[in-house]
């Protein structure tokens, strides 16, 4: 749904696929939107209302709501670039530096370790990039919806975690619909102290930004994939349509006449003739936000649209030679530097430019864009059992283009606690069954059946729990705290499940084994193969693809 990619020659790219200036549109506390003087009731709950503005409520029901702001990768490109190609000079420097605004990196009150080196000594580097709605300029006002909303919380509409290799051979990129139902943790505002309490129960992922600010949408990121984020960029709406004009045109693909408006005006405006075609900067905006008129309306249709554009940008970066002058590049280094938000690692020029670095050796035959595999659940969305499996190739440094090297199997086995555990018969151990999938049913009596088998191995305070039912496809074993973590490994050991299916988890709240789908049967535990293939619920979609075309919805074409 939304968010995608990365530039590998000079750097990463400003998110921003904020509203062109062809329709205005306005965005409720849930992050519903609509055009401008129709947009979609909230009631104080965060209840949408009957008309969304864009489709009315049955489209809503039907269609998750992704981020609409993928251009604002661009903006990351102007920081990195004014080092090194324009003489500016030390006080200019430090301008540009003043310009970046910095807060902290993890408001949540837990902490993911990070992944242990490779055998070169090398580590894997994640990035959030997080894309603001924030109305808090006139500039942005402008831009980004009615009067109405001026000063109103931010959401966090974009989200793509930026994963690049340990070896720094490949790049993916794991975008979050921002109607996804997750559970944010309790966060602290950096600002005034003010303590916002862990959500009760689900909500939508982009009402974490407002919980203190983007240090909370990193801690919900943590909480809900296991991965240990390295830093954050967050950018808001202003600089996006010079920026735009700053690549000096993008090469898409329509396979028909597209005018993206209907008789309700309704719409980006986008029209383009059928084939492929250089934009830039409103018609650009256009492109990125066009849901009317790509294949079936959905934020779907919007988000592989989105990863197309930034597949080709990087391509483009990486093959002229348009932002060469040093004029044009001083205004758009103002424009990125002004619009950008990140963690205390990333606060000047010179560390954005070392981060480049660290991008520049990426081809983009190895950047590999995806979407969170979804379901409904109402009008929002929540990750699948397909997520999980996305999310631990992340944390295992796997590469989702699959061309990663053989590795040995020692290499995928993380490595064994630190943290001693303590006797079997001391150590609580919550079973759980977990073996509904889509396709079949619940095996009845497997959480009372392996507690048993840890009783006769010693686990005397092993006990099954029929309060929760969750869907695993495989088996796991969880616990809630580092100091849990021993034990946690000894239980799984002691069934002949692999430390790679051990992961700390906020959702327990002792060592909880959940007897997932690869064990409906029998007493031995035998762990499958490892699926290292990316699921294809996750749309890749490979940097290096050329041939790459969107599809017009025939009732958006014209002759």
């Amino acid at each position: 749904m939304t968010r995608s990619s990365v530039q590998g020659e000079n750097t990463l790219k400003g998110a921003s696929d904020a509203p062109g200036r062809a329709e205005t549109t306005v965005e409720s506390a849930d992050g519903t939107e609509g055009t401008e003087g129709e947009a979609g009731s909230t009631s104080a709950a965060g209840t949408p209302g009957t008309d969304d503005g864009d489709g009315g409520a049955e489209a809503v029901r039907r269609r998750p709501r992704a981020g609409r702001r993928a251009l604002r990768w661009t903006a990351v490109t102007l920081a990195v670039l004014i080092v090194g190609t324009a003489s500016a000079g030390y006080l200019y420097y430090e301008h540009l530096n003043d310009n970046i605004k910095k807060v902290p990196l993890n408001l949540g009150d837990s902490k993911v370790a990070p992944p242990t080196p490779n055998a070169a000594g090398q580590t894997p580097l994640n990035i959030l990039v997080i894309g603001s709605d924030a109305r808090d300029s006139e500039e942005n006002q402008k831009l980004g919806g009615a009067r109405e909303t001026f000063g109103s919380t931010p959401l966090a509409d974009v989200q793509m975690l930026v994963h690049l290799s340990a070896d720094r051979s490949n790049m993916s990129v794991v975008s979050m619909p921002r109607d996804t139902l997750v559970e944010i943790p309790r966060c602290t505002d950096p600002d005034d102290g003010e303590v916002y309490p862990a959500s009760e129960g689900r909500t939508m992922t982009n009402q974490s930004l407002g919980h203190g600010g983007p240090g909370c949408t990193v801690a919900t990121w943590q909480e809900l994939t296991g991965i240990h984020i390295d830093h954050f960029m967050m950018v808001d709406f202003a600089g996006v349509v010079s920026m735009a004009d700053a690549v000096g045109g993008v090469p898409v693909c329509v396979d028909a006449n597209i005018h993206s408006r209907d008789g309700q005006g309704h719409g980006s405006g986008l029209k383009l003739e059928k084939g492929t075609h250089p934009i830039k900067g409103e018609q650009a905006l256009q492109w990125l936000r066009t849901r009317y008129g790509f294949e079936d309306g959905s934020d779907l249709a919007r988000a592989k649209a989105q990863h197309m554009y930034l597949n080709s940008m990087v391509r483009t970066l990486r093959e002229n030679a348009t932002l060469s002058s040093p004029n044009k590049l001083r205004r758009l280094a103002e424009e990125a530097t002004g619009a950008l938000t990140v963690d205390p690692g990333l606060d000047t020029v010179k560390k954005l430019y070392d981060l480049s670095n660290e991008l520049r050796g990426v081809k983009p035959e190895r950047i590999t864009m995806t979407t969170m595999p979804n379901r409904y659940v109402g009008a929002r969305v929540e990750p699948t059992e397909d997520a999980e499996q996305l999310f631990r190739l992340v944390r295992e440094d796997i590469a989702l283009d699959g061309k990663d090297a053989k590795k040995k199997a020692s290499d995928d086995e993380p490595k064994v606690s630190d943290d001693p555990a303590a006797a079997d018969d001391e150590i609580a151990v919550r079973v759980r069954n977990g073996t509904r999938t889509d396709r079949l049913g619940l095996a009845r009596g497997r959480a009372t059946t392996v507690a048993g088998l840890l009783v006769e191995q010693g686990f005397a305070k092993a006990v099954a729990d029929s309060s929760v039912l969750p869907s695993e496809s495989l088996t796991v074993v969880r616990y809630p705290t580092a100091d849990l973590e021993g034990d946690a490994q000894r239980v799984a050991k002691s069934l002949g499940i692999p430390t790679s299916s051990v992961h700390r988890s906020t959702d327990v709240s002792g060592v909880t084994l959940v007897v997932g789908a690869d064990w409906r049967e029998g007493t031995a535990y035998k762990a499958p193969a490892a699926d290292d293939k990316t699921p294809d619920s996750a749309k890749a979609l490979n940097g290096g693809d050329e041939s790459a075309c969107m599809h017009v919805n025939p009732a958006f074409t014209w002759s």
